[in-house]
């Protein structure tokens, strides 16, 4: 490559990305989720339109799979471990018996409604069964909702990645029908020797981060994600899931007390998205927009199953044994999220020349993109009619600042809703657990610093500094006054969701 090329790939990747990030910023402002405007892009850029060809199955295949790896490390580095114990067991039933339920319904209703042969129907199954972390972490961590609910959900889209990816890749290589028997060894074999593998990486990072001193704070983030990737890399070479072994490495560097964590994440929060926009962009390129038209059929037939059959199916389940109130598991068989996981799967049968590959890569691009646009905005709408999203429910904010690091507090924002029993309450009247405090209150736009007697008002945001010990206590106890005002009892339980 000259050097005059190389300024062309440089100008024209410089425009992709800040075209991209305007589109983040318009899908924003619409209550669109952002991957359907980074695929359109990338249909934009195609050969169809633009003229751009790249068809180029197992190169995608690749950089997806590396891409898909940076964005479960960012995403297990911004997972609390005191929200993710709570719902391990939830969650792991949903990433492996509730894939399993998943697969096999909405094989069942394709090889019933479109005739599909049963080897492409459950490959199709298990293409699309699996939740996509990015879009699961950019639309719930965007909703008031309960710890407990949004944490089964997103720690559910970092552990199905590796039995989908395992179910895949055995359906893609194996001629006939699978014994199951061996699937199952198969995927017992690699999740254990993925966890193992990220547990591992995690603690050494952490030992060896607490007790190196590196030269320049920018060191810590490469060095954090040099682990994430260590960790994904070490396990694939031991035919393991890379994938769980990223994300159970970050949730261990993420939640221990090591030097720069907030610049850590802000880097590794970049890192996802420069690896989710290249993603998407790629994943629009990959597909010819003429070939497409064909598929609508197929992809709403099979995302009707799926979403209306399987994955409430699923839900019921896996949550029924842990008394999951029925709004809560219709609230999440609804934001069972698809993006980029299940377009990068529909690649694998692609290199392994199966076939139909082809079109079932068509049928899950369609049913992704209608799919999203159907889940993605309606996800708020749907909490406030089930219930489980709250005006009133504390959330958590960006912070920067190092002291808050060193002393393991957390910033929580509260908003007083219109009809909430918060309205009048003094702060004195709160009385939050110690040593958690209401700092700041922004009414109408002007900023004060309250007192034990100033009153609460409707639409009134309150900035609360807590511990992370704390911070259940203090969601419990906003809960109870906004339901039972100044003299709701103190209920010092199991939190309620």
């Amino acid at each position: 490559m000259t050097l005059q090329q190389l300024y062309g790939v440089l100008l024209a990747g410089g425009v992709v990305l800040l075209a991209s990030i305007a589109a983040a910023r318009t899908a924003a402002r619409l209550g669109l989720p952002s991957l359907l405007l980074f695929l359109a892009l990338g249909l934009l850029l195609g050969e169809d339109v633009l003229g751009i060809d790249f068809d180029n199955a197992q190169l995608a295949q690749t950089l997806g799979t590396a891409a898909l790896a940076i964005i479960l490390i960012e995403g297990g580095l911004s997972t609390r471990w005191n929200d993710l114990r709570r719902m391990l067991s939830p969650s792991a039933l949903l990433a492996t018996l509730g894939v399993a339920v998943s697969v096999v319904v909405t094989a069942a209703g394709a090889h019933l409604l479109l005739g599909m042969e049963w080897r492409l129907a459950l490959l199709l199954g298990a293409i699309v069964s699996s939740t996509d972390a990015a879009a699961v972490f950019a639309v719930l961590r965007a909703l008031p909702l309960p710890r407990r609910l949004a944490g089964i959900v997103e720690a559910e889209s970092g552990f199905n990645d590796a039995p989908t990816v395992i179910l895949v890749l055995v359906f893609s290589t194996t001629a006939g029908l699978p014994d199951p028997v061996d699937v199952a060894g198969q995927v017992g074999y690699q999740l254990a020797v993925g966890a193992v593998v990220g547990l591992v990486v995690g603690r050494i990072g952490v030992a060896a981060l607490r007790y190196v001193a590196l030269p320049a704070s920018g060191l810590y983030p490469l060095t954090t994600l040099g682990l994430g990737i260590l960790a994904f890399a070490a396990a694939g070479a031991a035919n393991a899931s890379g994938f769980l072994a990223a994300y159970l490495a970050g949730i261990v560097l993420g939640n221990a007390v090591l030097p720069h964590r907030a610049a850590t994440r802000s880097f590794a929060e970049g890192l996802a998205w420069l690896a989710q926009i290249g993603l998407f962009v790629m994943l629009g390129l990959l597909v010819d927009p003429s070939e497409l038209g064909s598929a609508v059929v197929p992809a709403l037939l099979a995302g009707l199953v799926l979403l209306l059959v399987a994955r409430p199916l699923s839900v019921v389940a896996c949550l029924a044994p842990f008394r999951v109130p029925l709004r809560d598991q219709a609230f999440i068989s609804w934001a069972g999220l698809r993006g980029a996981v299940p377009i990068v799967l529909a690649t694998f049968p692609i290199v392994a020349a199966v076939p139909g590959s082809g079109t079932l890569l068509n049928i899950v691009f369609v049913l992704v993109v209608v799919f999203t646009l159907v889940q993605g905005p309606t996800l708020p709408a749907v909490g406030r009619l089930l219930g489980v999203a709250r005006a009133d429910q504390p959330q958590e904010v960006d912070i920067e600042s190092a002291p808050l690091d060193t002393v393991g507090a957390e910033l929580l924002t509260l908003t007083v809703p219109p009809g909430s029993r918060l309205h009048g309450v003094e702060i004195f009247e709160l009385r939050l657990p110690s040593p958690a405090v209401v700092t700041l209150v922004v009414r109408e736009g002007r900023t004060f610093v309250p007192d034990g007697g100033t009153r609460l008002l409707q639409g009134d945001q309150a900035l609360i500094v807590t511990t992370g010990a704390t911070r259940t206590a203090v969601e419990d106890r906003l809960r109870e006054v906004g339901r039972g005002g100044r003299l709701a009892r103190w209920h010092t339980g199991t939190p309620r969701a």
